[in-house]
């Protein structure tokens, strides 16, 4: 017989105590299995079956407790339902005829309810003398409880006394006045009983009735909440009246505070959130003010605020501005000066020969003659000697000149030479074949042991026109339309994944573009590979494009200075590009070809050619990306390769050009 859902609840805090008693901790899966087997009414063998998975061979005893808590809850309910019908067969004797005149929706309960006479609740209750709370705060005891229903049994025997005294008079019917609240429920309106009006009987009866009713609802109450606090001992049960004492703390119905456990939040959320809250607090608080009474209070120590120090005012000297500005002017006009005397010199031919005169030396003497003595060794010998054929050199005694031998200072080089070089592992033909062979064979491998193991579906037979009888062999005789037909979407599908999977590997604009400059970008960190090219005319529009352009392509930096008769060309980069670059310069680029429209007749026209003035390495790079540079004049030329420290370049390739002037 299965049992509604209201009796199984009643058994849940039952059942989870004996499954925590039985197999030492809570287990709501067990729980929920036995109340299951006792709402659908199963017999002991049946709910043992049921419950053996989970409690293995402790499940028998486990049911047969819960039977006999099944029919000690069936017992308790069968003598509450045998109490409420003796409580209707004594209201039907006190009250008699009147019980028959119930309708069938109306019950005893509103009958009683519409006995009864306002004038009982007037009579003031004995108050009630808490005894000491044994179990917890808040819960009547045992001997509160005997208190209480002898205070109501002496109540009811001193209203009998009253009620006996009382002489019957005529009762009057109660009359039916409509609520203020609701029109439409008139409720009784009883007389007041008088000191000439009395009570009859059945009143009087209906009184102590209702006088006993509601001691022994009272003390059952009373008896179920007890026996629910025992089931649950953490529990604590409040007045509300008597929450809060006068100081605004908790406290229970004898007064005495109680501390309340404070849940604390567990997510991670609501626990920043509570900090932040307890830091606020903290930040509210003011410290305090009394710091002298401490013992490291020291009153002579005066506390100085951080303060900003203020800034003065600095003065300059006086001219100080005025000889900068004059500085300035004297700086510009030698400037002009020099530009002014540079421009004569060239116009007059005399540039060529100062710059020869720097680097040939000084001629004293004649033509033919022969002197005395080279200009080298004028350098060691006294200046007061006297040279001729009979001289003993031993004697005297030359500058600079000891029988020690001077070792030049050895400079260590840009890079680091000493680190080993490592040639990479280069494999033949051969060993490249096996070791494919090898990667292949693994993975395959490993996709039989997916296909073993259940991990992946066996591939499909790989079947094409010319192995379609071996492969299918009966299929295709019987239906070979069907069959090709099969075979061919087979084919395609796989052609298909195969031009997926290229298109899947294949690079992608970017990705083209990256590998392209990591491969013409060159590691530098060994040194930067530098060319110094001098050309007499870098006019022609067509020939700067591809100077700039193959430059930048091949990711060099550099400068181009246009002199006249002197431009120089300086790009700093990796062998490789140097290689290329080299051979645009000097072999690619034909120089000496005409422009009909801007070069002048051939008469008047000079060779022009390219020639590698030095190629070298240094630890860095110098310059930006390549770009022009127009220098009219020599120093601004020389100023501007000064400015990257590269000056010598410029003075190599003047040099050069001065030399092949002169021999011109």
């Amino acid at each position: 017989m299965s049992l509604p859902k209201r009796e199984v609840d009643e058994l849940r805090p039952w059942v989870e105590r004996t499954v925590k008693k039985v197999l030492g901790f809570s287990e709501p899966t067990v729980v929920t299995a036995a109340l299951h087997c006792v709402g659908k009414g199963l017999d002991k063998r049946k709910t043992t079956d049921q419950l053996r998975p989970f409690l293995d061979d402790s499940a028998s005893s486990f049911v047969e407790r819960l039977f006999e808590a099944l029919e000690e809850s069936r017992n308790s309910r069968g003598n509450r339902a045998a109490g409420e019908k003796n409580r209707k067969r004594e209201l039907k004797e006190v009250f008699g005829d009147e019980m028959e005149g119930v309708k069938g929706g109306d019950s005893v309960e509103s009958v009683v309810k519409k006995k009864r006479v306002p004038r009982f609740e007037e009579v003031e209750e004995p108050p009630v003398l808490p005894g000491p709370p044994t179990e917890s705060p808040g819960m009547l005891t045992k001997m509160q409880i005997k208190q209480m229903m002898e205070a109501a049994t002496r109540q009811i025997e001193e209203r009998k006394k009253q009620l006996s005294f009382v002489t019957p008079g005529p009762i009057m019917q109660p009359r039916l006045v409509p609520s203020q609240t609701d029109s439409s429920a008139p409720h009784p309106i009883l007389p007041t009983v008088g000191a000439t009006q009395s009570i009859a009987p059945s009143q009087a009866a209906n009184f102590m009735n209702d006088a006993i009713e509601k001691a022994r609802k009272a003390a059952e109450l009373q008896a179920k909440i007890q026996s629910t606090l025992a089931m649950k001992p953490g529990i604590l049960v409040f007045y509300t009246s008597s929450l809060k004492g006068h100081l605004g703390r908790t406290v229970d119905a004898s007064g005495k505070e109680v501390e309340l456990t404070h849940r604390m939040p567990t997510l991670k959320a609501n626990i920043r959130a509570v900090k932040r809250e307890q830091f606020r607090q903290q930040l509210k608080e003011k410290p305090s003010d009394d710091l002298e009474s401490t013992s490291y209070f020291d009153s002579r120590v005066a506390i100085n605020s951080a303060q900003r120090a203020k800034r003065g005012f600095r003065f300059h000297e006086q001219g100080r501005f005025e000889k900068i500005a004059q500085r300035i002017r004297t700086k510009a006009q030698l400037e002009k000066l020099q530009m002014e005397i540079a421009q004569a010199a060239k116009k007059t031919g005399i540039q060529a020969s100062t710059k020869l005169a720097l680097i040939a030396p000084k001629k004293e003497l004649g033509e033919g003659e022969i002197p005395h003595i080279e200009w080298w060794d004028s350098y060691i010998l006294p200046s007061h000697i006297e040279l001729s054929a009979h001289i003993n050199f031993d004697e005297v005694e030359m500058h600079g000149v000891t029988n020690l031998v001077e070792h030049p200072i050895q400079m260590a080089p840009p890079v680091d030479t000493d680190k080993p070089v490592t040639l990479g592992v280069y494999l033949t033909k051969k060993e490249q074949k096996k070791l494919r062979r090898q990667t292949r064979r693994e993975a395959q491998k490993e996709l039989q042991e997916k296909v073993r193991l259940g991990l992946m579906p066996p591939p499909e037979p790989k079947v094409r026109i010319s192995n379609l009888m071996r492969v299918l062999g009966t299929e295709a005789v019987q239906d070979p339309t069907k069959v090709e037909a099969h075979v061919r979407a087979q084919m395609a599908k796989r052609q298909k994944a195969h031009e997926e999977a290229n298109a899947a590997r294949k690079l992608t604009a970017e990705q083209r573009k990256e590998k392209k400059v990591k491969k013409l970008k060159e590691d530098l960190s060994h040194g930067v590979h530098i060319a110094v090219y001098r050309i007499r005319n870098l006019h022609n529009p067509a020939k700067k494009f591809k100077v700039e352009a193959n430059a930048n392509q091949l990711y060099l930096t550099g400068t181009v200075v246009l002199h006249k008769d002197v431009n120089i060309v300086v790009v700093e980069g990796g062998p490789k590009a140097q290689k290329k670059f080299k051979r645009l310069m000097l072999n690619r680029i034909k120089w000496d070809e005409p422009n009909s429209k801007r070069d002048d007749d051939e008469g008047s026209r000079k060779y022009n050619k390219c020639t590698l003035v030095w190629e070298g390495t240094a630890k860095e790079r110098s310059y930006g990306e390549v770009k022009f540079k127009q220098c009219p004049t020599e120093s601004m030329a020389r100023e501007h390769f000064k400015k990257h420290g590269t000056e010598h370049y410029w003075d190599l390739a003047l040099s050069q050009s001065v030399l092949e002037t002169t021999d011109d």
